[in-house]
């Protein structure tokens, strides 16, 4: 791999990355009217194009309507207008940045309030200790939910690559339902969908078939997943190698890695448990590690704010270097690195001992920056976590209203 981070990157699909700095996907839950992207996502990932990312891979957006990270998720199904979705990538590629849609499904990892469904391989439901009732409590798949949810996924990447998009990015990482089936302590399934690491894999590899099939094949198709789960006797790093080999074959151009989920938030930065934190420094070991056997072109994430950092990472033979939150306070940092200079804020780290709580709070930290940026302001990196937490709730008091009033419309009498 050429350790330029300014070297195009190309695919196996044709596709062509300008760079090797790609912004990786945040949650924005900025949805407008009908759940749709609109002019705050637009000038969003305008300014994020006019930086200089090579890539940009947009916020979760849902593939089925009745299950959403949160109230604000964008949804694109089979009955979404998709002009707003052609303008979205029309902005994202204004200043010569490839896009890609990351599409999802939260499965078990849905806020507890909203309606809809809470789906899960196993009625297990997300352990947060005292915080567990944050999430809903989820119900078992049934075989005919399980085939109706690869559909919905090549759905959405068919409607993508007709809006305009330049690819898809699966997301098989955080805990979300793909994550849980790959997970040996969430899928304890006995069906074709769990037991071995090959069967809890099972519906990932449906989707990306499903998905590939529905593309044009120059279409790039990436996954995200896992490097590990950062939980003992969760999904590890020899999982997440032996998914890779079998992703190989199925025409997947990209996989990026990353970690965690909310029982364990090392994409934030904060493991839940005590006794992993030494392994928050361990992402690019395990990339690097993976690396060496790896059949596909890799991409890691996390924590990533210095020029002299991504340098490293690409050192090890990973081919794209992800930034998340060093984008939300310097969209332009790429532009920056390039002429020489680095970022010149960074937000407050939140210290709180309530690891869920401190988790939810830098979540909501880095959201704060997005609004401001979609709102044509600067970013507020000294914001205390407190406020943004705050904000935050009572925008997700609005957004779920018109969620709720957007889902009962459509719903047959």
């Amino acid at each position: 791999m050429a350790d330029d981070l300014f070297t195009p990157l190309r695919l196996a699909s044709g596709a062509v990355l300008p760079n090797r700095i790609a912004k990786a996907a945040m949650e924005e839950n900025l949805a407008g009217e009908g759940q749709l992207p609109d002019r705050r996502l637009f000038d969003l990932y305008r300014a994020w194009s006019a930086g200089g990312s090579g890539l940009l891979i947009t916020g979760n957006v849902m593939v089925h309507a009745e299950a959403l990270t949160g109230p604000g998720g964008v949804v694109l199904d089979d009955a979404a207008p998709l002009e707003p979705f052609a303008a979205w990538a029309r902005a994202a590629k204004s200043g010569g940045s490839a896009v890609w849609m990351q599409v999802n499904h939260p499965g078990r990892q849905v806020p507890s309030g909203l309606p809809g469904v809470v789906w899960g391989p196993t009625e297990r439901g997300v352990d947060l200790g005292r915080h567990s009732g944050r999430f809903g409590r989820p119900s078992a798949m049934t075989p005919d939910q399980i085939d109706a949810t690869v559909e919905r996924f090549a759905t959405t990447a068919r409607r993508a690559a007709e809006a305009g998009f330049d690819g898809v990015e699966i997301h098989a990482a955080h805990g979300y339902l793909l994550s849980q089936f790959l997970s040996p302590l969430v899928n304890t399934r006995t069906d074709a969908w769990g037991g071995s690491p090959a069967g809890r894999a099972g519906l990932l590899l449906d989707v990306v078939r499903a998905v590939r099939a529905a593309v044009p094949a120059s279409f790039a198709v990436a996954v995200k997943l896992n490097s590990a789960d950062f939980q003992r006797g969760g999904f590890d790093t020899d999982d997440a190698r032996k998914v890779i080999a079998l992703l190989a074959p199925l025409g997947v151009d990209l996989v990026e890695l990353s970690g965690g989920s909310y029982e364990s938030p090392a994409m934030t930065g904060r493991p839940a448990d005590e006794r992993t934190r030494s392994r928050e420094a361990y992402f690019l070991d395990l990339a690097a590690d993976l690396v060496r056997t790896s059949p596909l072109p890799l991409m890691l994430t996390g924590g990533i704010t210095r020029r002299a950092s991504a340098e490293q990472v690409l050192a090890s033979g990973v081919a794209a270097v992800g930034l998340g939150t060093a984008l939300a306070v310097t969209p332009d940092l790429p532009r920056r690195w390039a002429a020489g200079a680095e970022a010149v804020s960074a937000l407050r780290p939140v210290t709180w001992r309530d690891k869920a709580l401190a988790s939810a709070a830098s979540m909501a930290l880095v959201r704060h920056q997005l609004r401001r940026l979609a709102d044509g302001r600067s970013p507020a990196p000294r914001t205390r976590p407190a406020v943004a937490l705050l904000a935050e709730q009572l925008q997700q008091r609005k957004a779920l209203r018109r969620y709720r009033s957007w889902l009962a419309a459509r719903r047959p009498a």
